[in-house]
């Protein structure tokens, strides 16, 4: 088994990392171009989405052949290189899988196309009911999960886009040609693989829901358990340095628990997203509220301490390519920003779990706030603006909606440096640079010792020196303090107090004995440690005591 506990993941959204080729796109040899800056950040892994070839009707998570590199990414031959240079610098690196659906244009959907029935049975094809869709179900990015083929009369499932055709795990010929794809991978040297919405691959029952939703059939359903056990041993769990993780959409803790509990041998971790909906209006994406922050300290203490106690393992991050930046979330991306993203970055390092940093996240990069739809990319985006537009609602109302929420806001470009488009590409991108990117950037954190990239150096290292922060124990403290999320740390005779204001105002907090720690990392420079404690605005303390 590889240690993952000590471990730090770095995503790159590739297209927009580094651009080499000068066409406006991110590509591999970005990555080749940047690894001394990771090296020096100190992550382990590199989490790289999508790079196959792929109309890119998703931004690559609709794969239309799992053997081939995407020629706006780059070639095989970048892909070797860019494996053993990471190799060089003891960074592996991560492959995004996507193996709930195809693009409609693979070629096994090709096959099913043309009446194949063997490629018919790779997805699911059924007829229409009394005149109706086969289901009620929805499809994630708005519309009906089902879309007409009137060569068969019938009707194919996309629970995402309609160009993402699902697959059928029940066919145990999909499940080997996975495996497949796995040790093909593996073979060249990939030691990590993240399961795009893998809770979502077992689906037999075929009712109309009373939500619409459909949920209830094609979540966590029981054969995930098996399908995943089966890959494991016929793949990733006979190598021993192999990290895997599953993305689990609108999943349970119990599931959760299940899916990364070593002794089923089916993931090392898995990411949970119930957090991230606590500024969600009724749990409805498209809405706008502040968060709500007994909500968000709850889940995140629950699934931390249920986790516990299953002995599963979580992912634990704030930040990805599909959920809007942390710091202009939850943090203060004006007058707070260093202390506030800092502070976001001790809460989620200090945790029980492996930590993955998104791109930009360890610089402080914010949401972008796009004011014209038409700079817009995503295609999840783009429809919900039309959906609510036809619902009525004012532009501007949708404007601020879409500037909280569209994934679009953690992909635009890097910020390299202050040159033009942020030193990411000398044309225009593909999708624009954040107008801050002249204060806002790597080579300005590098020269600043106070900087958000520096203090992010730290978390790593401590991770790595404190074996208290990858093995120990998580209690909840404070649970009802109304501006600090905080909790402790056990291992063996060690402790750890993680104390992080998450408010633009001052706050109090009584804390017996606390003379007996040590401040092992603070985003401010003096504290007093005192029996009544006055945490500053976004102020983070971690205490230490032998």
């Amino acid at each position: 088994m590889s240690n993952f506990k000590n471990k730090v993941i770095y995503q790159i959204y590739p297209k927009s990392f580094n651009d080499t080729n000068h066409d406006g796109i991110g590509d591999i040899n970005g990555i080749i171009e940047k690894l001394d800056y990771l090296k020096e950040l100190g992550i382990d892994m590199i989490w790289m989405c999508p790079i196959f070839a792929s109309p890119q009707r998703d931004s690559g998570y609709d794969i239309k052949d799992y053997y081939q590199i995407d020629p706006i990414f780059g070639t095989m031959d970048d892909l070797d290189h860019l494996i053993a240079e990471a190799q060089k610098r003891n960074i592996s690196l991560m492959f995004d899988m996507v193996f709930n659906h195809t693009s409609t244009e693979h070629q096994w959907f090709q096959e099913a196309l043309k009446g194949n029935g063997k490629y018919k049975n790779y997805y699911f094809f059924k007829k229409g009911k009394d005149g109706q869709l086969p289901t009620n179900w929805d499809s994630k990015f708005g519309g009906k999960a089902w879309k007409y083929v009137p060569e068969f009369d019938e009707y194919y499932l996309h629970l995402y886009d309609e160009k993402q055709a699902d697959l059928n795990w029940q066919n145990e010929e999909v499940r080997n040609e996975l495996i497949k794809v796995i040790n093909f991978w593996l073979q060249k040297g990939i030691r990590g693989f993240r399961f795009d919405v893998i809770n979502n691959i077992d689906k037999r029952s075929f009712e109309d829901s009373p939500d619409g939703l459909g949920k209830q059939f094609y979540c966590d359903q029981p054969k995930v358990h098996d399908y995943l056990h089966e890959l494991n041993v016929n793949s990733f769990g006979k190598v021993n340095d192999c990290i895997t993780v599953g993305e689990m959409s609108a999943t349970s803790v119990e599931n959760c628990i299940g899916y990364t509990n070593p002794a089923n041998q089916e993931l090392d971790m898995v990411f949970s997203f119930h957090h991230l909906k606590v500024d969600y209006v009724n749990k409805e994406k498209w809405t706008s509220m502040p968060f709500d922050f007994n909500e968000f300290k709850d889940l995140l203490h629950t699934w931390q301490v249920k986790m516990q106690e299953g002995n599963g393992w979580n992912a634990v991050f704030l930040n990805c390519h599909d959920q809007p930046r942390s710091v202009s979330r939850f943090g203060n991306d004006q007058q707070y920003r260093k202390e506030s993203a800092k502070m976001l970055a001790s809460t989620i390092h200090m945790m029980r779990g492996t930590p993955y940093i998104y791109q930009g996240e360890e610089i402080g990069m914010t949401n972008h706030y796009f004011t014209d739809i038409n700079q817009y990319r995503d295609v999840e985006s783009i429809n919900a603006y039309h959906i609510l537009k036809d619902k009525g609602l004012p532009e501007k109302e949708i404007h601020k909606i879409l500037q909280e929420k569209s994934r679009d806001n953690s992909r635009t470009p890097m910020q390299w440096n202050s040159t033009i488009n942020g030193g990411f590409s000398d044309v225009t991108p593909w999708l624009q640079v954040n107008d801050n990117y002249q204060t806002i950037n790597v080579e300005n954190d590098l020269n600043d010792s106070d900087s958000i990239f520096k203090y992010y150096q730290k978390l790593i290292r401590l991770r790595k020196e404190y074996q208290i922060i990858s093995e120990g124990m998580y209690e909840p403290l404070f649970i009802d303090h109304p501006s600090i999320f905080a909790y402790k740390r056990y291992y063996q005779n060690e402790e750890l107090i993680v104390l992080n204001n998450f408010y633009a105002e001052d706050t109090f907090i009584d804390i017996q004995g606390i003379e007996e720690y040590q401040i092992l990392l603070s985003n401010y420079h003096e504290q007093d440690l005192k029996n009544h404690l006055k945490l500053r605005p976004y102020e983070s303390l971690v205490l230490y005591k032998k």
